[in-house]
């Protein structure tokens, strides 16, 4: 009797682990074809030509709409999440994310309709915003509250290792469409195509997570006290300290890795001029090394923990920061794919154990609402305008302050976990 239930256990275990690992690598999928196409093609085909620099930032600002979208999504799927369960949520989120992003692949663009143009991609981009504001905390929830004991951050760690997979889906399709396209092609069709291969993602995503049973955290919470006020006002009525908490420890992650992506990918192709397949084909080969920080970071979190190995990463960022500046701009592809390399790296560190930490600082009843909430307003100050901000510290100063926004973003995740108290793991309940 025991085996059977240790297989039943094991395979319920595996099924949410696939889930959480397909379901946010679709997501991320959807979400990064944006900022790739952003840094290739978005700027001439979606906005009027007063110049590339003035092109580049406009498609950079439209980029930064998901991320102002995205606390609203975590607000509105935490509180359903928080209610009902995370299951429904999920589904929820991951088919407004996917019904946004298969329609950017049918735009119009703005030679053929003008200001119509733009203002489309901005309203689909803040669906795929909203949709990825409800994804995000569900999956880590989901995956942490199954962890027996002892094994939190590693189970942590599959929804974080779907960004890197999601990355290496959405520019290896990138590098492949390149390679095979012309120039003219790539930027008259070719760019649709990641976006409507969207469709057959998510279609996969929705089907492993309908044979998903919630988490039982939810049903241990419904035997608490029924909640005063909707999950929000609870949240900062009673948790207004762990959430500005939660959402400092994120910002690091965010502006790391926007920065050594989006932007970089952009500077890199136009003002350094390196061939498109070449610097993504680099890129595709650094983010490997962020899958490794993650899985690093989750073995290590749960021996030492995750508030220490986030500090760890943080300070490693801050070095980051500074070395960002010399290497991006040493005029060496190789030297740029060690940037990358570390960057990335170092990225996973400080990205791997937050699906255990951040919903470690919440109750159930709010947990979905707290963990979503943090960890995308953290996203806005560290990532939302990060590329268009860089662009502009390029353009005014040089490389050099990009690198120091990196660090200023490592300082505030600092600060950010000095204030989380040693014995939250400890004191977790499901």
């Amino acid at each position: 009797m025991e085996t059977v239930q240790g297989l039943a256990a094991y395979r319920r275990n595996a099924r949410v682990l696939v889930a959480s690992l397909v379901g946010t690598a679709v997501e991320f999928y959807d979400f990064y074809i944006y900022a790739t196409a952003t840094a290739l093609v978005f700027g001439p085909l979606f906005f009027p030509a007063e110049s590339a620099s003035a092109q580049q930032l406009a498609a950079y600002a439209s980029f930064a709409i998901a991320f102002l979208a995205r606390p609203i999504g975590a607000t509105f799927f935490g509180h359903f999440g928080d209610r009902v369960g995370r299951k429904s949520t999920l589904v929820a989120s991951l088919m407004l994310m996917g019904g946004a992003t298969v329609a950017i692949g049918f735009l119009p663009t703005y030679q053929s309709v003008g200001w119509l143009a733009p203002l489309l991609l901005c309203v689909l981009r803040f669906g795929q915003g909203l949709g990825l504001g409800g994804e995000w905390g569900g999956a880590a929830l989901l995956a942490v509250e199954s962890a027996p004991p002892g094994w939190r951050a590693r189970f942590g760690m599959f929804p974080q290792l779907g960004a890197p997979l999601g990355f290496l889906a959405a520019n290896g399709l990138f590098l492949i469409l390149t390679t095979c396209l012309s120039e003219a092609q790539f930027a008259a069709w070719g760019w649709r195509l990641p976006f409507l291969l969207s469709s057959v993602l998510v279609g996969l995503g929705l089907w492993i997570r309908f044979r998903l049973a919630d988490s039982h955290a939810l049903d241990a919470s419904a035997h608490a006290a029924v909640p005063k006020a909707i999950p929000v006002l609870e949240l900062f009525k009673g948790h207004l300290r762990q959430t500005v908490a939660g959402t400092f420890a994120v910002v690091a992650c965010f502006a790391i890795y926007y920065l050594t992506t989006a932007f970089a990918l952009g500077y890199g192709t136009s003002q350094l001029g390196y061939d498109r397949q070449a610097f993504l084909g680099v890129q595709l080969f650094a983010i490997l090394f962020m899958a490794a920080g993650i899985v690093v970071a989750g073995y290590a979190a749960d021996r030492w923990s995750s508030r220490a190995v986030l500090v760890l990463g943080s300070v490693l960022a801050i070095g980051v920061g500074f070395v960002m500046g010399p290497m991006l701009g040493a005029g060496s592809l190789g030297v740029i794919a060690l940037f990358l390399v570390l960057g990335l790296f170092t990225m996973g560190l400080v990205y791997g154990p937050l699906a255990a930490l951040l919903p470690q600082l919440f109750p159930a009843r709010v947990r979905y609402t707290g963990s979503s909430i943090a960890f995308n307003v953290g996203g806005i100050l560290g990532g939302g305008f990060a590329p268009a901000l860089a662009q502009g510290l390029v353009d005014k100063g040089g490389l050099i302050y990009v690198g120091f926004y990196i660090s200023g973003a490592a300082v505030l995740t600092l600060l950010g976990l000095l204030t989380v108290p040693r014995n939250t793991e400890r004191d977790f309940v499901v």
